[in-house]
């Protein structure tokens, strides 16, 4: 199926997710208002486009999330988190992580101007979270993402030290499980992801898993544990 068009200021609103084209495209063009981000993210889409294009909103399928059971930590990994030499903050920079994320990367395209825009304006309102890797007082990794009640849809890492992306995961995954989220959307398959555990599903299961967790208030905490 052709994608809709959505005319800027159109109403809030997305077609349903099973009318995207064959890439997981759902419609095109409206704006990058909050309320549009956040009822895209609870209808299992998201934004994801290049500067001078109208917005693309996206829900791909299969989708890749992470749980708590499928989360892996190799023991190397488990040695650097045990050794103290990393610790993890909430929502303490949250402008500097998300640049961090489109800084010597030529894939980091759709981190142009108005999307961080936007996304800090999803900070500043409570929805939008980063959790910071700092290596003393240095930030050196970090991830941040948008909530929606007990979903947690990360959109982008960085790391400036060996394994601090990989820390910002750990902390996310099973703090924020333990917190009470139900679902933790990293979007897409990428080899970093599946060696962390990433599983595929169905974006039919995904919707049907977001339908339920957006509802549920959660508070979000981190910490790094040495298990």
């Amino acid at each position: 199926m052709d994608p809709v068009w959505l005319p800027p200021n159109a109403p809030l609103w997305f077609p349903p997710v099973d009318e995207a084209d064959d890439d997981g495209l759902v419609a095109v063009g409206g704006d990058l208002s909050p309320q549009r981000i956040l009822l895209a993210y609870e209808r299992g889409i998201f934004p994801w486009y290049e500067e001078g294009l109208p917005p693309l909103w996206w829900s791909p399928d299969p989708r890749t999330v992470l749980t708590a059971e499928s989360l892996h930590v190799s023991r190397s990994l488990a040695r650097t988190i045990r050794s103290g030499r990393f610790t993890v903050s909430l929502d303490r920079a949250f402008g500097d992580v998300i640049r961090g994320c489109r800084e010597g990367r030529e894939d980091a395209t759709w981190l142009f101007g108005d999307m961080v825009e936007a996304y800090e304006r999803l900070h500043r309102m409570g929805d939008a979270h980063s959790v910071e890797v700092w290596e003393g007082t240095r930030l050196v990794g970090g991830l941040y993402g948008v909530q929606r009640g007990a979903l947690f849809a990360a959109e982008s890492m960085f790391h400036r030290a060996t394994d601090a992306s990989k820390v910002a995961v750990v902390a996310a995954v099973r703090s924020f499980f333990a917190a009470g989220v139900q679902v933790f959307d990293v979007q897409m398959t990428t080899d970093h992801l599946l060696s962390m555990g990433a599983v595929e599903w169905s974006r039919a299961v995904y919707v049907r898993a977001v339908a339920g967790a957006v509802s549920r208030p959660v508070g979000l905490s981190v910490r790094l544990g040495s298990d």
